[in-house]
């Protein structure tokens, strides 16, 4: 997948509460390495480096300016096997992940709540994880009560069908694709819950 070419005019704005203002901004680098101790001192704690936080940028692409729908072909955790069929009909959230990520120990509880604010109306959430084992990935939903299930993409092939969309190393990036299984928008960096409440509830009411 790419991003629409130089002719098309994507909208890059900030949402807060349902309400939108315009906004360029650029991505920042911080830094993380492995943590030692027990897997929930890992989940809990960390010293953001090895890589790249984004700074909350907000990019929404125009119906007729999405790039196709997402050909997705991983496996969860769990073991289930989702293609891109089984993302039609209904929003889909995906935020990238892994354990070690400050931010994304931040904005765990905030998914999960739009998770469950959403699930009646038909809104899927799935975390991508790049890097950890299944121990480390569970440890963290228990200590943050994910319920949402996660890839476990260390092969990358999730981040390979968002090429163009979703830098390899900016982690964490929280994608809300539409109903036929394309990007609507993208935020880049720790989630902001007035903002992808509101782009979730773009995307449904579609």
């Amino acid at each position: 997948m790419t991003l629409p070419d130089n002719n098309t005019t994507s909208r890059r704005r900030f949402l807060a509460g349902g309400g939108a203002a315009l906004a360029a901004l650029t991505v920042g680098l911080s830094a993380c390495a492995p943590e030692s101790g027990g897997l929930s001192d890992q989940v809990r704690k960390g010293d953001n480096k090895n890589y790249i936080a984004g700074d909350g940028s907000v990019t929404e692409f125009a119906k007729d300016q999405r790039s196709a729908p997402m050909q997705i072909n991983g496996t969860l955790f769990n073991g289930t096997q989702v293609k891109a069929e089984d993302l039609l009909g209904k929003v889909t959230v995906l935020n990238f992940w892994f354990a070690a990520c400050a931010p994304c120990r931040v904005e765990a509880p905030i998914l999960e709540g739009l998770h469950q604010d959403f699930k009646a109306k038909g809104v899927q959430f799935f975390g991508v994880n790049l890097r950890d084992e299944k121990a480390t990935a569970e440890a963290f939903e228990k200590s943050f009560n994910v319920t949402y299930p996660s890839f476990n993409d260390k092969d990358g092939a999730v981040l390979l069908s968002v090429t163009g969309l979703v830098p390899p190393n900016a982690v964490p990036t929280t994608l809300v694709l539409d109903k036929e299984g394309r990007v609507a928008s993208r935020v880049l960096g720790e989630i902001e819950k007035g903002t992808l409440k509101a782009l979730i509830t773009s995307a449904a009411a579609e």
